[in-house]
């Protein structure tokens, strides 16, 4: 049986060290799980339930090929953050067999237009056009949790041009990862092959084309893309 319409290319990362691809299904995205950004961007950090958001596969962008500066907002912001990669699925996950459904763990970035993000806040709307916009998801290349095991601690951050904009320890995440997959897995039967952005810490800011941006998590990798 054939297709009406033309297919496309499956969303996935490069595997470290290895010529494989991992297939990208879903991108979850974690609000606000580092206490200092909450409170950044005007939030009391709390043990409240955490929200999440989400991206298409196919706003991931390798690390090759850079960040193109998005149309329609003139306030773009960078975000590091630790991603996490499930080789298992699951549907209402405790958090003490979460680490099962981790195939391994990258370094992404989730991109905002903090500008239409912040119209839509205020109008009660959806998020969609300020963070699931195209190649709004740059990651690096996965690191199996087979050789690195499972980072609960770590420096993560990000420079723009060399400056240092964003740092924080990974044991700074108001949600750990599992009690993140425990949560997520009641609201969505996860699948082999979603993805899950686990939240940046503060210093959010603004980058512009030209700009060259370092991001960096201990004990999982460092990706450079620059803004094109």
């Amino acid at each position: 049986m054939g297709t009406v319409i033309a297919t496309w290319e499956q969303p996935s990362l490069a595997v470290a060290d290895s010529g494989d691809r991992f297939p990208v299904r879903r991108i979850f995205c974690v609000g606000r799980n580092y206490a200092e950004h909450a409170r950044e961007m005007g939030f009391d950090p709390d043990r409240e339930p955490p929200f999440f958001f989400m991206k298409p596969a196919d706003a991931l962008r390798s690390e090759a090929e850079g960040f193109p500066y998005p149309t329609q907002s003139e306030n773009v912001h960078h975000e590091v953050e630790l991603v996490v990669a499930l080789g298992k699925g699951g549907k209402e996950v405790a958090k003490d067999r979460a680490l099962d459904l981790i195939y391994g763990y990258a370094v992404g970035l989730d991109m905002t237009r903090r500008d239409l993000q912040g119209a839509m806040k205020k109008a009660g709307r959806p998020w969609e056009a300020g963070k699931a916009f195209d190649a709004s998801a740059p990651c690096g290349e996965l690191q199996p949790a087979a050789r690195i095991g499972h980072p609960k601690s770590g420096r993560i951050s990000l420079t723009v041009n060399g400056e240092a904009r964003q740092t924080g320890d990974l044991s700074e995440l108001i949600w750990s990862v599992p009690e993140t997959i425990e949560h997520l897995s009641a609201l969505f039967e996860l699948k082999p092959g979603d993805l899950i952005f686990t939240g940046t810490p503060a210093g959010v800011g603004p980058v512009v084309p030209g700009d060259v941006m370092v991001a960096t998590v201990e004990g999982v990798g460092e990706i450079t893309v620059k803004v094109s």
